[in-house]
C-alpha cells in the first residue's frame, strides 16, 4: 500500500432520532458531505483500489454516496472492527490489506483522526480533529507503521 485515504463518515441524524448507534442514517447535510467528498476525490483523481468500510449504516451511505462519483469505483468490504477502533486496530486491519495500492477506508472518530496523528505524527493523542465527511490522503513511506506517512492533502465539507 503507497497510499491510504480515510474518510471520516458525514453527519448522521442525532441519536435520539434513529435511537440505535449503529443504525443512525446520515442527515440530508450528511448526503450532501457524502456526495462532495466524492466528488472531490474524483476531481483529485483519486481512486482507491480497495474499500473498507465499518458496518454501521451511516458509513455505508457515506461510501455509497461518495463512491457513486468514482468510475470503475471497486466494491466496498465491511470490516466490522473498524467500529468503535483503535489505531492499533485499524493498523492491524490496514496490514491485512497491504497488498492493494491504495486503501479507502470508512470509519468513525476518534479512531480516524487518531489514526491520521499516529502515521504522520507517530503519536495517537497528537489529533488536530476529523470532521464528519472530512478525508485524509496519506502518502506511505514503505511500512504501515507510526510515523511513517506524510499527509497530502486534509479535505472537509
Amino acid at each position: 500500500m503507497h497510499e491510504l485515504i480515510l474518510l471520516r463518515h458525514a453527519e448522521a441524524v442525532p441519536m435520539e432520532t434513529a435511537g440505535d448507534d449503529p443504525q443512525r442514517p446520515l442527515s440530508v447535510r450528511g448526503e450532501r458531505e457524502a456526495q462532495a467528498a466524492g466528488l472531490w476525490l474524483a476531481a483529485h483523481g483519486l481512486r482507491p483500489d480497495r474499500v473498507l468500510c465499518s458496518p454501521s449504516r451511516r458509513t455505508d451511505e457515506t461510501t455509497r454516496l461518495a463512491l457513486a462519483a468514482i468510475d470503475d469505483a471497486p466494491v466496498p468490504q465491511q470490516a466490522t472492527e473498524i467500529y468503535d477502533a483503535t489505531p492499533g486496530e485499524l493498523l492491524a486491519l490496514l496490514d491485512q490489506h497491504a497488498d492493494a495500492g491504495t486503501v479507502l477506508l470508512v470509519g468513525h472518530n476518534p479512531g480516524m483522526e487518531r489514526l491520521v496523528a499516529l502515521l504522520v505524527e507517530g503519536r495517537s493523542d497528537e489529533f488536530r480533529g476529523m470532521p464528519p465527511g472530512a478525508l485524509a490522503v496519506l502518502h506511505l513511506d514503505g511500512a504501515l507503521e507510526p510515523g511513517n506517512a506524510r499527509l497530502d492533502a486534509f479535505w472537509s465539507p
